[in-house]
């Protein structure tokens, strides 16, 4: 509780938190709710780079989520803003990746029907052909900077596990020779840039995430408070026995929101009394 009372901003991760695959999580209004009662600030933080901002906004707020592309925060809008520190507008850039990728990519000015790209740039596609690992491979291979969106390996869906852009990382890797050069999380890159979008500090700010190896070890990065909630892949006997274990664990958002409450109830007796 403690912990919990000095929270005054979130950062939440959406799959398996928010929803699985096109289905809510249990009690994901009641949430957000909650949050706008104790007038907390809140980013949508996603290592899926498969939508652009704006269509994350659409299937949220079908969910009770009242989230505007300002609060949303994706991969690809965040190796896009990496590329852009790295190169110039114009600059030859392929994507393996869907509309998501590709559209934070095209804003940026950057080329992606360059005969000879300066980037390799990898995120989730679901559309995946022999033929683009092999260019992938091809370029990388020849000099080519490689860069993952995210390190996710498995997707949650409602059909239960699909490979992530993590498995087609581990592809050109081992075809290459290549490490990639991550950007989402476990990466620290697109909390900080949500922290200084919000003007919170990591003291004040917590992670919700549902997975031990990208949302809590990037919080842990980040240096803010790690909250785990067990609705997505990782679960709470892994999280005791994890190299970097989340400072509180919850079962679901209805869980978390309780103890939000009770945490705000505590400061206000402080203070009245």
């Amino acid at each position: 509780m403690a912990r919990l009372s000095k929270i005054d901003t979130l950062l939440i991760d959406l799959d398996g938190v928010i929803y699985i695959g096109n289905t809510p999580l249990p009690g994901v209004p009641d949430f957000f709710a909650t949050v706008g009662e104790l007038r907390l600030r809140y980013a949508l933080l996603t290592n899926n780079s498969t939508l652009t901002p704006g269509q994350f906004v659409a299937k949220v707020r079908g969910m009770g989520v009242p989230a505007g592309e300002a609060e949303v925060f994706t991969s690809a809008e965040a190796t896009a803003a990496y590329v852009a520190e790295m190169a110039p507008a114009g600059t030859g850039v392929y994507v393996i990746g869907e509309t998501g990728l590709r559209e934070a990519m095209l804003k940026r000015g950057f080329d992606l029907e360059a005969e000879s790209p300066r980037f390799v740039v990898v995120g989730m596609d679901r559309q995946l052909t022999y033929d683009k690992l092999f260019r992938g491979c091809n370029l990388i291979t020849n000099g080519a900077e490689f860069i993952g969106s995210n390190a996710d390996v498995t997707l949650p869906t409602e059909i239960g596990l699909l490979p992530g852009c993590g498995a087609l990382l581990a592809a050109l890797q081992a075809c290459s020779g290549v490490e990639p050069l991550m950007i989402g999380k476990p990466e620290p890159r697109m909390l900080e840039l949500a922290m200084r979008r919000l003007g919170s500090t990591p003291e004040t700010t917590a992670m919700i995430g549902d997975r031990l190896d990208t949302d809590i070890i990037a919080g842990a990065k980040a240096g803010v408070t790690t909250i785990m909630v067990t609705t997505g892949i990782s679960t709470r006997e892994e999280a005791t026995s994890a190299t970097v274990p989340p400072d509180l664990v919850f079962e679901d958002l209805p869980a978390l929101a309780l103890a939000l409450r009770a945490a705000r109830s505590g400061v206000e007796k402080v203070q009245a009394s």
